[in-house]
């Protein structure tokens, strides 16, 4: 579908990030993606604002790629949404059952009347027919949006609980070595969550705080009707531009610190650590498996292997996987025989998946599922959906998850503190965020 574009030059990039985000709130559809800057060899746009549908897709686990599939053909446009763990069942003999306090639909993804496209010192708006004569009025209307952080009352920040408790997450823990003892899985990705009931948040100025204080290059904002993820993420899930198609897997974290030689040697143990590197180089292995699906022969390459990186909280180690594919592999084909990443699957991947369904207590929904856009060629980024906050308003429920990935040499002590390290900023996010 053909878009009026129109671009438009800024300065002070932070303070536009804010003003165009409180002005968007005044819609039911809004997705925000921000790289923060983040210097990212792979990235495309510094940021992208999707709001106000034209059309929707709201789907459950059944048959939802063919749907998807369907959608993004016939709108032949933009695309903005989610993909929800859960998903899962929809490409294996799968299920969930676990409780769910969210009730967010398997997958949602709009057509937004109004797209903004951001460089380092411009926006490029992509209007609809229906709505282009609203571009300069738009931009005149983010602009004259308050600098000002609005007031907010404050009531006591939410009580936060454990679905599981620690008792639990070592006996869980356990059960999940012993599949490992037997050979049933080699790795699997086990979570937990950490959630409040009967709570008001204000979303925006919840996520523009995790924003801060974290500063990941895959955040993201998400509001869908009253369904809400105010994400943090540092992972890519996949990116397709071209004939290219590139994932990059998180496994191995460590904690920062304020001393400058000692965040070095933190880093520098973090990239020597055998469990760690172990755990990165079997779900590469398992990226390297899912690309070579439908890659061109031989295409399959990692070109980066267990690398560190630094984050605001924390320090990961990444690895880079890359192929080519064919003109004619379509851009969900490519979701589907990825989905669900393997950083938060396992390996062997269906058993892991089984596996992880009984020893979790709670369905995992857009909590590690993944958030991002198809554009009008079919190309894609979708990132993770961890470091994130996700809130049902209507439900008034409040929920984050952290896991960690559990292989032979998992120490029950250190698996549970990290994620307690994972669930720091979250935790002060949400102290910050109860409104009356």
């Amino acid at each position: 579908m053909n878009r009026a574009v129109r671009s438009f030059s800024f300065s002070e990039a932070e303070s536009l990030k804010k003003k165009i985000l409180r002005w968007a709130q005044q819609f039911e559809e809004v997705v925000w993606l921000d790289s923060n800057s983040y210097d990212w060899e792979h990235g495309r746009y510094e940021a992208i604002l999707a709001v106000d549908a034209l059309t929707a897709l709201r789907s459950d686990t059944q048959n939802a790629f063919d749907q998807l599939e369907e959608y993004q053909n016939t709108t032949d446009d933009w695309i903005f949404g989610y993909l929800s763990y859960d998903l899962k069942n929809d490409v294996e003999d799968l299920e969930s059952r676990n409780f769910d306090g969210l009730n967010f639909p398997a997958l949602y993804f709009f057509q937004p009347k109004r797209v903004f496209l951001f460089s380092k010192e411009e926006v490029s708006l992509h209007y609809l027919p229906m709505v282009e004569d609203e571009m300069q009025d738009d931009w005149k209307d983010i602009h004259e949006v308050s600098e000002v952080e609005p007031t907010v009352v404050k009531e006591a920040a939410p009580k936060i609980k454990l679905r599981t408790s620690k008792d639990s997450y070592y006996d869980k823990l356990h059960q999940m070595l012993h599949h490992i003892e037997r050979g049933d899985i080699y790795e699997a990705n086990f979570c937990q969550e950490f959630y409040a009931e009967d709570v008001s948040i204000d979303p925006l100025h919840t996520f523009l705080h995790l924003n801060e204080i974290s500063k990941p290059p895959f955040a993201s904002f998400l509001k869908l009707e009253h369904y809400c993820a105010l994400c943090a993420s540092p992972e890519r899930y996949i990116r397709k531009i071209g004939n290219t198609v590139l994932s990059q897997p998180i496994k191995g974290t460590a904690k920062r610190s304020t001393d400058k030689d000692e965040d070095a040697s933190l880093r520098q143990a973090l990239q020597n650590d055998s469990k760690e590197r172990s755990e990165n180089i079997m779900i590469t292995d398992l990226v390297r498996n899912d690309l070579s699906r439908f890659a061109s022969k031989g295409s399959v390459i990692v070109k980066e292997l267990c690398v560190p990186y630094t984050f605001q909280q924390v320090h990961q180690l990444i690895s880079t996987i890359q192929c080519e594919i064919e003109e004619t592999i379509t851009p969900i084909s490519i979701l589907k025989h990825t989905f669900p990443m393997g950083s938060m699957t396992g390996a062997p991947k269906v058993s892991a998946m089984k596996i992880i369904e009984q020893l979790e207590d709670t369905k995992r929904g857009l909590y590690s599922g993944a958030i991002g856009y198809i554009d009008p060629n079919g190309d894609f980024d979708f990132n993770v959906v961890i470091r994130s906050i996700l809130y049902n308003s209507e439900k008034k429920y409040v929920s984050f998850s952290v896991g960690g990935a559990i292989t032979a040499a998992s120490v029950a002590e250190n698996e549970y503190e990290e994620c307690l390290l994972k669930a720091k900023a979250m935790r002060e996010a949400l102290e910050v965020a109860a409104i009356g």
